[in-house]
């Protein structure tokens, strides 16, 4: 899918047709929507698709008359049959008059420019429009980065209780998201770092004086995402370990409960195999003892109880 944006007195609306100032968001575009903005913006076409391969790692490219932004951006995706996140890559194409954002889904990055919801938003102003991404970018990864230590929270809070499988397997995914994240976040501040006016070509790129200090805040950003989920990595290797632990323990528990109850259970087997030997009734105390049968019982159960005041005592039971 295709369509043409355009800001006047900074109200986006649809265009019908490409011209100056417009930006062209492509969502999975087809073979024949590349080459048609490949030919009218004289742009390599694997630069356009670049985006469509989900390995594709973040990069800035200056190509000859154009400039290629790579970047990967957050997104959910059903693992295990649960709604989970990950990351997919946004190309953003500068051309001299023209802004060209490719991606491979609906991102929510860029649904609150096309609805009017971000502030000093201008087609026109293509590089501030870039900065802007990379903000709304870095917000929606902390955004994310919060509900997965909400999640986490969660988990941990059932450990005290019961801890099941599918903990297990959740606070697997949240480290996974994690990696991915802090992946993505690590080559996004590679191209930020590109993007500084010391190290950005300012001829081939038209930056206004108040996009530095957006630029600032959008490395803010990035840097205190890259911070968080560093932090929550680590957290979670922590309840990770501590899940582990618990259950550990808990198997100790009731590896030394059995034992108890083997040892307890063991007491009258011993000591009925003891009168189950062929041996002359004269040596048996109790033999020709009346109710001798039951004194043997009683005692036995006596020896029974006593063994288990021991054992609770010693808090095996």
């Amino acid at each position: 899918m295709m369509k043409y944006f355009m800001t006047d007195n900074q109200v986006i609306h649809e265009e019908e047709k490409l011209q100056d100032g417009v930006w062209v968001r492509m969502i999975s575009p087809t073979q024949e929507e590349c080459e048609e903005i490949a030919d009218v913006l004289n742009v390599d076409i694997d630069d356009i698709k670049a985006a469509l391969d989900e390995e594709e790692s973040s990069r800035i490219e200056l190509q000859d008359g154009y400039t290629l932004i790579l970047v990967d951006v957050p997104t959910t995706e059903i693992r295990h049959d649960k709604q989970s996140y990950t990351t997919i890559p946004l190309g953003i194409i500068l051309t001299q008059d023209v802004i060209v954002t490719v991606c491979t889904e609906d991102t929510p990055v860029l649904k609150n420019f096309v609805i009017n919801r971000v502030k000093e938003f201008s087609t026109k102003k293509r590089l501030r429009f870039v900065y802007q991404i990379l903000y709304r970018t870095a917000t929606i990864y902390q955004t994310n980065l919060r509900i997965i230590d909400k999640r986490r929270t969660e988990i941990e809070e059932r450990i005290g209780q019961h801890t099941e499988d599918v903990d297990l397997i959740d606070l697997h995914e949240l480290e996974s998201t994690l990696v991915y994240f802090a992946t993505s976040l690590r080559a996004n501040g590679v191209v930020l770092d590109r993007l500084t006016p010391r190290r950005l070509d300012r001829k081939s790129l038209e930056q206004y004086p108040e996009d530095t200090e957006l630029l600032g805040d959008v490395i803010v950003e990035n840097q205190q995402a890259i911070e968080m989920t560093s932090i929550y990595r680590d957290i979670i290797n922590g309840t990770r370990e501590l899940m582990s632990s618990v259950i550990d323990n808990r198997l100790n528990n009731v590896m030394k409960y059995l034992t108890s109850i083997t040892i307890v259970m063991a007491i009258p087997t011993v000591i009925s195999g003891i009168y189950g030997m062929n041996v002359d009734e004269r040596w048996m105390p109790f033999a020709n003892t009346p109710h001798g049968f039951l004194l043997i019982c009683v005692l036995t159960l006596l020896i029974c109880i006593i063994t288990m005041l021991i054992l609770r005592k010693k808090k095996m039971l």
